[in-house]
């Protein structure tokens, strides 16, 4: 069973402020201190993926961390010297790689791989920083501070979304933190606090609950999300537009068009998402997927059918999985009129191919996206309540 039994000890400086201190406190004049910790961490009796070290600040946590796993693995620091955070990723990993790992730990924002580390927020900086840890880390992953700079909200977050990708692919991560909000939603498989060096196992739980309210707004609201937007910061003022609230903080934005079937013939009944958008403290939770099937449900009720055309990789993944959406085209096709408006270019790409490459060399070549097509078909509000809330551009 492995264990720790340890001693980190200091010599005293005999200046004669510390011996002012000694005097003004009444502390015994001592040459040393010494601080030890002794205890049983059975890490090897059962599989786990995830575990923390939690206590407070000079508990002992980084030298009992440094004891259980090296530390080299402790101390491991990351480079941040390009114009870009995007190319300060291991040359050796491939965009798909890097795209995949940054959307699995919320960081979505897709401006923000443009830009250098030193612009981007203390909440892009910690999710960036996981995500190269989480691909150019060995097993162990061990975070010091984990979330220590973070608003508490993106700690928690970012907490969630890095065990799901942890246990999705069958990592081992441990978090060093002093804070004990992160607990339910990290669900660490064990923990460990050095200051009184109790361990103990945790079940997997599930993370808390979140109350969502959808709420209809004026198009002034866009401009609080525009920049967020992965394409264009551009959004048609016609568009219907939505705001999701959790405990009235707005954090995720849908924009709805009434969208044509083909250009000759239109059908009235069938709404766009035209935008879909989430802030970045809320990324990680999947509530841009819960606005989206709220606002199709409330269309839903007066009969209207709603539709997605996602070109971004991680929707369309997404929409694949949900029991909610029906897939109506394939991603991957593309079509472009040439300047003399006769003739049509179409080509399709595997759906499990790099889609950023596809995208790149699709656009110079037919000037299109890889975008599919689902349709809402889960369940609708009442006409009533549809209306209802209709009518705010009514009033």
């Amino acid at each position: 069973m492995p264990s720790i039994d340890c001693i980190r000890q200091t010599t005293i400086s005999r200046s004669s402020r510390i011996r002012q201190l000694e005097g003004m406190f009444d502390i015994p004049a001592t040459e040393k201190s010494k601080l030890s910790w002794s205890g049983d961490v059975p890490l090897d009796d059962k599989n786990w993926n995830v575990g923390l070290i939690v206590g407070p600040s000079g508990s002992g946590k980084t030298v009992v961390a440094s004891e259980l796993f090296g530390e080299t693995v402790v101390n491991r620091e990351l480079q941040w010297k390009k114009k870009s955070v995007i190319d300060d990723f291991d040359k050796s990993l491939n965009m798909k790689q890097i795209a995949m790992t940054c959307q699995s730990v919320g960081f979505n924002t897709i401006p923000a791989w443009m830009r250098p580390y030193a612009v981007l927020s203390n909440g892009e900086k910690f999710r960036v920083e996981l995500a190269r840890k989480l691909l150019e880390f060995s097993d162990p992953i061990v975070v010091d501070e984990f979330t220590s700079v973070v608003d508490r909200q993106v700690a928690k977050i970012g907490s969630h979304a890095v065990q799901k990708y942890i246990r999705k692919n069958s990592r081992k991560f441990v978090a060093v933190s002093c804070h004990y909000d992160i607990v339910d939603w990290l669900q660490p498989d064990w923990i460990l606090e050095p200051a009184t060096m109790t361990f103990h196992w945790r079940c997997h739980r599930r993370r808390p609950e979140i109350e969502c309210v959808i709420s209809p707004v004026d198009y002034v609201a866009w401009k609080m999300f525009s920049k967020y937007h992965y394409l264009t910061s551009e959004m048609n003022r016609c568009a219907r537009c939505f705001v999701l609230f959790v405990k009235n903080q707005p954090a995720a934005f849908v924009g709805v068009l009434t969208r044509p079937v083909s250009v000759r013939s239109r059908i009235s009944n069938v709404m766009g998402i035209s935008r879909a958008v989430t802030l970045p403290d809320w990324q990680g939770l999947g509530l841009i997927f819960v606005a989206m099937e709220m606002v199709a449900a409330i269309y839903a009720g007066i009969g209207k059918r709603m539709r997605m055309y996602p070109a971004h990789p991680a929707f369309i993944r997404s929409f694949y999985r949900s029991e909610n959406w029906k897939l109506i085209k394939k991603p991957g096709k593309f079509t472009h009129l040439s300047k003399g408006n006769t003739e049509v270019r179409e080509k399709r790409i595997n759906v499990d191919a790099d889609v950023y490459i596809a995208s790149k060399v699709i656009k110079h070549a037919f000037g299109g996206r890889p975008n599919a097509v689902f349709e809402y078909t889960g369940k609708s509000i009442s006409n009533s309540e549809a209306r209802k809330i209709l009518s705010y551009w009514e009033k």
